[in-house]
């Protein structure tokens, strides 16, 4: 709506500069005449105060009806009074209308707003994208045995529905036949699937892995675990304060300095020589240019800068508000899965038997799992990629589930798999082994062993969430700015703690359920602590949205995504830092602008007024519109500068 009107006034403007008679004098040019061109001016400045200025008109009741001046009765003040006055000019001798002063500040102000509003998105998608993870039908059971497919709305508690591999689990439920591993990061930030048998609960919205399961359906709708999560994210957003912006304030300030500097004026020039139409004149310019062009941009023209800075750093800003508030924070929230780490498994260590080496360890064990889709194997063959290390050549693969696999390599049987194939088999490890096993268990590490003719355990493997190096400077960088950071995670106490010690985290939060992790956030808060969130999984929506500011990390779930009030396009913990930078910087600019555009008032509106009247200063309508251009420039030029800040992290 804005730029519409913006593009509309803006051509019905050029006429009415063209044709004003004091642009005429400083271009020392004469526009033509003809027939009725004297009524060009008013009659298009008409026009675009009808057409322009209806919208701040509009804005301006709900300012005084709340009794909170700001920009919009500022500059509502300013184009009613040079309207009326430059209307009623074209009838009364003596008077100057300020028809191009009226246009030029309708067109500059929807510039401003235009600019402000192209800035700011609302977080309004987040349901919908949480929604998208239900799928819409269910296969039911009969009682013959056979399934048949019906919509998710009318699956009832006790009925039994089949979740085929790959499938989303449309309730939740429990168990009742099958055994698979379910995908439950969404929901609960587990970086690994989560084995599920008979009698174990699952949760609708999750991703079966690799076999059949039968649940039994416990709750349904509104009920649902994922359904209080968008309840959650909906209360959230609801929440939010009315954060009132300070180019607002500055205007609700200079709206009663307008009126006290007006009324003194009035008071003062009648008093001195009577009342007539140049006290009128004195009054009108006084309450005209108190509304400089300078201020309605001293704000948007930073944000619109800064917006497309962050683009550049690969930050996309959904919120302005969250994007000021940023310079603030003194509490960092990380998510640990997919924020902190990579959210995939990956070998953090490797011990072997002593008549066997690394490299041989990695051949064989690449090569048995050579044909698993596991999240396991793929760690430990990426592994070996990294090392450069070719895969052995296996033949007879078998899966054993719950178990691991088994290969046979040169005519000799491989194994490989966890504790539970250890114990399966009945065999010892090697003191070397067991003590890199113990250490790993210490640390939370997944340890899978390689086992040679199901007799010699010949190598163990520790396997963790790979923690991004990323995250190491970030945290770091944190500190120094002064600013705490915290982890929450789905995941068990040991691994939470292993990884905020490796990083050095200053306060961590097991174990979180969804809803957890959004009180946890409040928690925060209720502390006197402005927090961000930094997340990319479904459960951390909660939380993103009643943070101060929520930082989301883009390649994360659509969800987060539309939850976030900034978004990362990277997983780069070290965007974080840059974000804070940007957001002091940005902030200091904006100060300064305000500075500028205030203080061309401080130095206009007394001249305005006439207060070197008695030694022949008068500032007219027409150099206090000059002077407004030269303060509008000025912080045109120092928003630029904020192109070339420092984000380096």
């Amino acid at each position: 709506m804005f730029r519409r009107r913006f593009l509309v006034s803006l051509v019905l403007s050029v006429p009415v500069v063209f044709f004003s008679e004091f642009v005429q004098d400083v271009f020392g040019y004469t526009a033509p005449t003809f027939p009725g061109s004297l009524w060009i001016t008013p009659g298009l400045s008409v026009i675009v105060f009808a057409y322009g200025g209806v919208p701040f008109l509009s804005m301006a009741r709900t300012e005084l009806e709340n009794r909170e001046p700001g920009m919009m009765m500022l500059i509502s003040l300013a184009i009613s009074v040079a309207f009326v006055y430059s209307i009623a000019s074209l009838f009364i001798e003596g008077t100057t209308p300020f028809f191009w002063e009226l246009v030029t500040l309708i067109d500059i102000m929807l510039l401003g707003h235009w600019m402000e509003m192209r800035s700011v998105r609302q977080a309004s998608g987040a349901l919908d994208e949480l929604a998208k993870l239900m799928p819409d039908t269910a296969e039911r059971l009969t009682e013959g045995g056979e399934t048949e497919e019906i919509p998710v709305s009318e699956l009832g508690e006790g009925d039994v529905v089949l979740v085929r591999p790959g499938a989303s689990v449309p309730a939740d439920g429990e168990v009742v036949a099958g055994e698979s591993s379910v995908d439950e990061s969404m929901i609960t930030g587990e970086s690994r699937p989560v084995d599920k048998e008979p009698e174990s609960d699952v949760v609708a919205g999750t991703v079966n892995q690799d076999g059949s399961l039968r649940v039994r359906v416990t709750k349904t709708g509104d009920e649902t675990t994922l359904a209080g999560i968008m309840r959650l994210v909906d209360e959230a957003q609801q929440s939010k304060s009315r954060t009132q912006l300070l180019a607002d304030r500055a205007a609700g300030w200079l709206f009663y300095v307008a009126l006290g500097v007006a009324a003194i004026t009035a008071i003062a020039w009648v008093v001195a020589v009577g009342f007539n139409v140049g006290v009128l004149e004195r009054v009108v310019t006084v309450l005209v240019i108190a509304c400089p062009h300078a201020l309605g941009l001293a704000v948007p023209l930073v944000v619109a800068i800064n917006t497309s800075t962050a683009a550049r750093n690969g930050m996309l800003i959904r919120d302005r508000i969250a994007m000021e508030e940023a310079r603030n924070l003194d509490t960092v929230m990380f998510d640990k899965t997919g924020t902190l780490t990579k959210g995939e498994q990956g070998v953090v260590g490797v011990e072997t038997a002593d008549d066997w080496d690394e490299k041989q360890a990695f051949e064989v064990a690449a090569g048995v799992e050579g044909d698993s889709e596991h999240m396991i194997a793929r760690a430990i063959r990426n592994a070996a990629q990294e090392r450069d290390i070719q895969r052995a050549s296996v033949s007879n693969f078998e899966n054993l589930r719950g178990l691991g696999v088994r290969a046979t390599i040169d005519g000799e049987s491989m194994h490989l798999g966890g504790p539970n194939l250890i114990e399966k088999l009945g065999i010892d490890r090697p003191d070397d082994i067991a003590d890199f096993a113990e250490e790993a268990g210490v640390n939370a590490q997944t340890v899978i062993y390689l086992i040679h003719d199901e007799s010699d355990v010949v190598a163990a493997f520790a396997l963790a969430d790979v923690i991004r190096d990323e995250s190491r400077q970030a945290i770091e960088a944190l500190h120094q700015m002064g600013i705490e950071v915290a982890m929450l995670t789905g995941d068990s106490e040991d691994v939470a703690k292993a990884v905020a010690a490796e990083l050095g985290i200053d306060q961590y939060f097991a174990e979180v359920l969804p809803e957890e992790k959004d009180t946890k956030v409040a928690q925060l808060q209720s502390e006197g602590n402005l927090v961000a969130m930094v997340g990319d999984g479904v459960n951390d929506a909660p939380a993103l949205t009643r943070a101060d500011v929520g930082i989301a990390i883009g390649s994360g779930t659509d969800v987060a995504i539309e939850s976030g009030d900034i978004i990362l396009v990277d997983n780069n913990p070290l965007d974080v830092v840059r974000l804070v930078k940007l957001s002091k910087a940005s902030y200091r600019k904006m100060q300064e602008n305000l500075v500028w555009a205030t203080g061309y008032n401080v130095f206009a509106l007394p001249l305005a007024a006439g207060i070197l009247a008695p030694i022949g200063i008068l500032l007219s309508p027409a150099i206090g519109a000059v002077f407004m251009s030269l303060s509008t420039i000025i912080v045109a030029i120092n928003a630029r500068r904020l192109r070339g800040v420092d984000l380096s992290a």
